[in-house]
């Protein structure tokens, strides 16, 4: 295709587009109103066509990325009112609904909400001022967004201008001096209570930030005085989502003054899932774990339900990853094993996309899961488990050398501590190897940096700080190494029944189990100062139920049966949630059988009576997240010939979203991944591609281009499916680039929506091969009787 004729369809398709939009989002079926001269100023401010790339935005790099689908009307998101003039049906509603979101930290859906009104309602600032405040951890799109607002601001209230330029101020203030500008922001915010002192709104916007801006360097002179702010605004409304920063505002200070609020916090926003998430940070605090996982389980299900609804990635959401971690932590102090272990293993089946989840991102799904996953593994000592799971994706190798070397060293701990001698020795060896390989790299780094040092005549302390940067980073591999050499070592010693080497050897490794420690302490020995040890192990982990089973086993061990008895009464108070049949509270059977106790020693405790109203978790959403089903299509390509999404039933799919051979970007991506058809052929993966064009138009870019892709491109002209996939912009009624990877069962196991396509095929091929080979492995092993064979020799 011609230059000329590139240019000429990009000018033609953003010329119709523009003078089909109208107002400044366009219009959306059931939305359509009538252009007004300020949209009609703002279409002629939009870009010109040489300037917007497709699926650009026409308004600017800030509403490039975020929520480009509609967003609906919603209960749940909290009883707030923020009042704007706009006589346009149904944007107070938007607006008060996004306030909600805010308060909530769902911006994500915050975002969506305001650009929902922006697109009603063009002329309405306070959409504007809300996308800002929607983009709070985002100050770039802030600051563009906050500029919409501010030119818009003569049309909005009083009140609404007070909001627009304290926000304003914040965004654009010299970013070395925000300690003064959080202060002066907080005036500005006060300045709204004093005008206008109904606003119940402003009162909690100060209260979070005189929270939040200790960042800044604010510091809070009275959390008294900020909790009654608080108390102003629950006096008028009692079930204000405002109950959230009373939360955060206790959290580290004194937890207990929040648990009014935590009764209270998820029930006033049901609808969104980081409101039932933070009552569990104050349980968590009084550990009262119980109640933080039901919190946090909520939160999970909530989260779970929108995002299948929305058809959106996990990791897109606000703290998505960090809520399911938490739970699953606090699911193992509750000895809810099972459950833990599946909402870890459901964590790393997540999809990952570079932008939002990746091992290497450390608030991601991908990075969380695989640690709980360690976690939970270890602290139930499912050692089988653990070993077959290092050879499935779940814990598969990685590139990184620290997420390697703690896969290496559990895998070497799980070996010893169930018997598999030879494999654990054989992986000890391996880890020599690479510490020798290791320190071999540091002298190289140590004496090229001590050479540069001398060619440069560099002084005795330069020359010290030139040496530690260069070797800092393998130093602290080496360092690594050597404790997880120390940790093997000591298992050595263990089975040579050396226990007081061994105790050594742990001492050097550091990261050791204290519950095992005591366990080795004790057939050393030494046993009061096992006990002792592990009595104050638990003192700091009030409430957990796996390190009182382990004291249990000490205890009678030590022929002190009367003390064994007490801590298992303590320990059957906390006992609700507890799964028998793994093996910390499997080896407890014979001792409660000794103590007359039934064998299902569990008591059944009633729902605390502080915890408000809860509903059934059910209602919420499913407590694991699962890929939506993929919308069924017919589409024909250049010659006629229909294909189906039905054809590709029971094998694999990518299908690309491409918006036509008119951008140069949509032909590079197919350019791209022409070439590699072969290569997703023999993973038994097709692919095909669905443009934007017609037959007619489908048929002169192919001949242009030299004629057939490796795979089939088909016509959407409608854009009906495009729609169907969310690869829309609902608001500026234009498509979207799309990229899908659909299972043998017609859900959608990863996805791509944006501005951009994506041009990576070396990803999506490894991310489908990982998802597809994620198997089921047993949790409930029952060859690790009495902790396996390894920890046998521990026991005495």
């Amino acid at each position: 295709m011609s230059c000329f004729r590139l240019r000429m369809l990009r000018m033609c398709r953003v010329s119709f587009l523009l003078a089909t939009f109208g107002l400044l989002f366009g219009s959306l079926t059931g939305f359509a109103q009538e252009p007004t001269e300020s949209a009609e100023t703002d279409n002629a401010k939009a870009a010109t066509a040489d300037e917007v790339l497709a699926g650009h935005s026409y308004h600017g790099e800030a509403f490039n990325e975020g929520p480009r689908q509609a967003a609906f009307l919603m209960d749940g998101t909290g009883n707030v009112h923020f009042p704007v003039d706009s006589e346009v049906k149904d944007v107070q509603a938007f607006i008060d609904q996004g306030i909600g979101q805010l308060h909530g930290f769902w911006y994500f859906e915050a975002e969506r909400t305001f650009r929902q009104a922006a697109f009603l309602d063009p002329d309405c600032a306070a959409a504007y001022w809300g996308m800002a405040m929607a983009n709070a951890n985002n100050r770039e799109r802030a600051v563009k967004f906050c500029e919409e607002a501010v030119q818009r601001k003569e049309k909005a209230n009083g009140r609404v201008r007070m909001y627009i330029e304290a926000l304003s101020d914040l965004l654009n203030a010299d970013q070395e001096k925000k300690k003064e500008a959080s202060e002066k922001y907080i005036k500005a915010m006060e300045k709204i209570v004093y005008e206008y002192p109904d606003d119940i709104e402003a009162k909690a916007f100060i209260a979070l930030h005189l929270w939040d801006a200790r960042k800044n360097g604010v510091e809070i002179t009275s959390h008294l005085a900020v909790d009654a702010l608080i108390g102003e605004v629950l006096a008028v409304e009692p079930m204000h989502p405002v109950h959230h920063y009373r939360i955060h505002l206790w959290d580290y200070e004194k937890p207990e003054r929040a648990l009014a609020s935590s009764a209270l916090c998820g029930q006033s926003a049901p609808a969104i899932a980081h409101m039932w998430h933070m009552p569990g940070h104050i349980y968590s605090r009084v550990k009262r774990y119980g109640d933080a996982v039901w919190q946090q389980e909520a939160s999970a299900r909530t989260d779970h339900a929108q995002m299948m609804r929305d058809r959106l990635l996990p990791d897109q959401i606000h703290n998505f990853a960090h809520n399911n971690e938490w739970c699953i932590r606090n699911m193992i102090f509750i000895g809810r094993i099972h459950d833990a272990l599946d909402l870890a293993k459901n964590m790393v089946e997540l999809p990952r996309h570079p932008n939002y989840n990746m091992i290497d991102k450390r608030s991601s799904s991908s990075f969380y899961g695989r640690a709980r996953l360690l976690d939970v593994l270890n602290d139930a000592e499912l050692w089988d488990q653990l070993i077959q799971l290092s050879e499935t994706p779940y814990l598969q190798p990685t590139d990184r050398f620290d997420e390697q070397l703690k896969r290496l060293r559990n895998l070497g701990r799980a070996y010893f501590r169930s018997g598999k001698w030879e494999q654990g020795t054989e992986l000890l060896a391996q880890l020599e190897t690479q510490l020798c390989e290791k320190q071999a790299e540091q002298t190289l780094a140590e004496t090229d940096a001590k050479q540069k040092a001398a060619d440069e005549e560099k002084n005795e302390e330069e020359t010290k700080k030139l040496v530690d940067d260069a070797i800092r980073d393998v130093k602290r591999d080496v360092n690594q190494l050597e404790k997880a050499i120390a940790e093997m070592h000591g298992y050595v010693a263990v089975e040579s029944k050396e226990f007081d080497k061994a105790l050594e050897f742990f001492k050097t490794a550091v990261e050791v189990d204290k519950c095992y420690k005591a366990q080795i302490q004790f057939a050393a020995g030494q046993q009061e100062e096992a006990i002792k040890d592990l009595e104050k192990h638990i003192d700091n982990h009030k409430n957990e139920t796996i390190p009182l089973a382990h004291l249990i086993q000490l205890l009678w061990q030590a022929e002190r049966p009367e003390e064994a008895q007490k801590q298992f009464e303590k320990l059957q108070e906390i006992s609700s949630f507890i799964d028998l049949d793994v093996p910390p509270f499997k080896r407890l059977a014979p001792i409660a059988h000794e103590l007359g106790l039934a064998a299902d020693w569990r008591i059944q405790k009633p729902a605390a009576d502080d915890v408000g109203n809860r509903p059934d978790l059910d209602s919420l959403g499913p407590f694991r997240w699962q890929p939506s089903a993929a919308e069924a299509w017919n589409l024909e390509d250049n010659f006629g010939k229909t294909y189906s999404l039905s054809q590709y039933q029971g094998k694999p799919v990518v299908v690309i979203f491409y918006l036509g051979f008119g951008c140069l970007h949509c032909v590079e991506q197919l350019h791209a991944f022409a070439p590699q058809v072969e290569k997703f052929g023999r993973a038994g993966i097709s692919i095909i591609a669905i443009s934007t064009e017609d037959k007619e138009s489908l048929n002169d870019s192919l001949a242009d281009f030299g004629g057939a892709f490796q795979f089939p491109i088909v016509c959407d002209p409608q854009q009906k499916v495009f729609k169907q996939y969310r690869a829309f912009d609902d608001f500026e009624q234009q498509p979207l680039h799309g990229t899908f990877l659909i299972d043998a069962d017609g859900l959608v196991r990863w996805q791509d929506i944006g501005y951009e396509p994506f041009m990576d095929h070396e990803f999506v091929l490894n991310e489908a091969l990982r998802i597809f080979t994620q198997p089921d492995v047993d949790d409930t092993s029952t060859s690790q009787v009495a902790g396996g064979q390894g920890d046998s020799n521990a026991g005495g």
